[in-house]
This record gives C-alpha cells, sequence and structure tokens, in this order.
C-alpha cells in the first residue's frame, strides 16, 4: 500500500521553461474520487480515508464495484470498436489512475501507431501515468494537466495538439468521469463543446452513473461523494442520452451492457441484477442534421 508520507513530484506549468519541478502535497484527510475508484477497482493506490468513503458506499450499494468494472469493460469494446472503424486518435478525458487496459494498451493492440492525449485534473493522477509511459511511446501518447470544466483548453492545448490531430476524426473518451460534474457547472454545454471542435466521422465514448435501478438506494450511495473531492451527482437515463444530441449512436445504443459485436459474455455480466450505469458509443455525422447523414 501507498505511503501516506509519499511525495510524488509533478512540474509547475511556470517552470517548464526552467526544467524545475516541485513537490506535489497530498491531502490524505479528504477522500479523492480518483482514489476511491482505484480502490474500487482493486487498485493499491488508494490511503484509508478513500477505502473508508467507498466502504460507506457498499453499505448501501454492495454490487457497486460490478457496475465500474463494466464501465472498464466498456472502454476496452470501445477502443477496439473505435480502431476497427479506422479511427487512431483517442482523447481520454478524465482519465483516472491508470489501471490494467489503458486506452494506449487496448488501441495499439489492433493499430500500433494509435495515438492517445490522457486529460486529468488531478496532479496525483498526472504523476501516476507519467511514470507508467515508457521511452517508446513519447510521442505517441502524452498525458497533460486540462479540467474538462475547460473544453477549449483542452483543444488547445499544445501538448494535445502535438498527438492529436483535429482535422481527422477523433474517439473522444469520457468514461465515468460526467458524473462528478454538477448541474450547475454546464455538464452537457461542457460535451458539446468539446464534439464541436472535432471533425465529422469523430466517436463520442461515454459511461455515467446511474441511480434508475433504486432511486432511493441510488441516493443513499451517492452520499459516499459528499465530502470527497467531487460529488457523485447520479442521472436517469434520458439524461444520460442527452449528451449524445446530435451524433448518432452506434448499435446498440445507450445500454448497461454495450456489446456491439455480441462477443462471449463475461461470468460478471452474466451475475449482474443492478447495473448503476449506461454507456454509448455515437458518431459525430458527415453531414448536418436532416441531410440523410448514415452510419
Amino acid at each position: 500500500m501507498a505511503s501516506e508520507s509519499r511525495e510524488p513530484w509533478v512540474s509547475s506549468p511556470a517552470d517548464d521553461d526552467a526544467q524545475v519541478q516541485r513537490p506535489l502535497t497530498l491531502d490524505t484527510s479528504v477522500p479523492h474520487t480518483a482514489r476511491m475508484y482505484d480502490y474500487l477497482l482493486g487498485g493499491k493506490d488508494n490511503f484509508a480515508v478513500d477505502r473508508a468513503a467507498v466502504e460507506k458506499v457498499l453499505a448501501v450499494m454492495p454490487d457497486m464495484p460490478q457496475s465500474i468494472r463494466l464501465s472498464r469493460l466498456f472502454l476496452r469494446r470501445a477502443v477496439r470498436y473505435a480502431a476497427w472503424r479506422g479511427i487512431t486518435q483517442f482523447l481520454d478525458v478524465g482519465t483516472g489512475i491508470p489501471t490494467a487496459g489503458n486506452v494506449h494498451e487496448v488501441a495499439q493492440e489492433m493499430s500500433p501507431e494509435a495515438r492517445v492525449a490522457y486529460v486529468d485534473h488531478d496532479p496525483i493522477v498526472l504523476t501516476h501515468a507519467r511514470a507508467l509511459l515508457s521511452d517508446e511511446e513519447q510521442g505517441r501518447v502524452t498525458i497533460v494537466l486540462c479540467d474538462l470544466r475547460e473544453p477549449e483548453t483542452i483543444l488547445a492545448n499544445p501538448e494535445v495538439r502535438e498527438i492529436i490531430d483535429f482535422d481527422r476524426p477523433v474517439a473522444l473518451m469520457l468514461v465515468a468521469v460526467l458524473h462528478f460534474i454538477r448541474d450547475d457547472e454546464d455538464p452537457y454545454g461542457l460535451v458539446k463543446r468539446l464534439c464541436d471542435g472535432l471533425a465529422p466521422g469523430s466517436m463520442l465514448m461515454l459511461t455515467h452513473a446511474t441511480m434508475d435501478p433504486d432511486p432511493e438506494t441510488g441516493h443513499k450511495a451517492s452520499t459516499g461523494w459528499a465530502n470527497a473531492s467531487s460529488t457523485m451527482n447520479m442521472r436517469t437515463f434520458d439524461e444520460i442520452q442527452r449528451f449524445f444530441d446530435g451524433l448518432e449512436f452506434v448499435e446498440p445504443g445507450l445500454t448497461g451492457r454495450w456489446n456491439p459485436d455480441d462477443e462471449p459474455m463475461e461470468i460478471l455480466e452474466q451475475s449482474i441484477k443492478n447495473i448503476w450505469g449506461y454507456g454509448a458509443v455515437a458518431v459525430k455525422p458527415l453531414t448536418g442534421p436532416g441531410e440523410g447523414a448514415g452510419r
């Protein structure tokens, strides 16, 4: 288990030219959403405060970890699907602490030339991700410190633009991140502004937590994030579907079990009773609305 005295290092944007680094101070008194997810996925990059917060959630919603793992399974399937459709550029916003089956690993298995830009607003995530990148991956993979709440900053970031050519189709990945954006932060507008910066033929890949299986249980579980670094904002099927306005769904559309290729169902999927989330992939049309855009 990681020690609470650990002091990872992160570059200061103001000091980049001088190659100066400053120590990153970890606040282990507040549950952190990325570390909570890490614990739910069986990782080791978390602290006692994170585990305690997760255990409160699990006391109400014991099947939450299965839905988290389904979201990771969605990520791998969606990346493979995009690569099969010929997309070789991936913009993963809100990537979280790296775990097995990261986007660049899956994408480059199918397309060795695939390029991936990871984006997260958390310096802790940045530190972990950069430590994992090999010399061979430099130039094809990058991780930058930006916030989903500032779409134009992401799209204009020099490191992102060095990896991603926005004149060509891009797979935009918003996996298990939008439920940490409050309604008053305009989540729908944020997604639209990101998609507006993408070329036609690009894809939006999105998963989002829901309380549809049992609203009372979902509401109680969401309070486990009340004192965390970001609050949990579960949304309904209809509310999540709105994120895809103006885009064309890839079959099977928005669902808790996104499996477009009917690949063999894992035991995990067969045994889940409640799925506390939905996922979908949609394509930005090659023509405008009402002009007969096809899939």
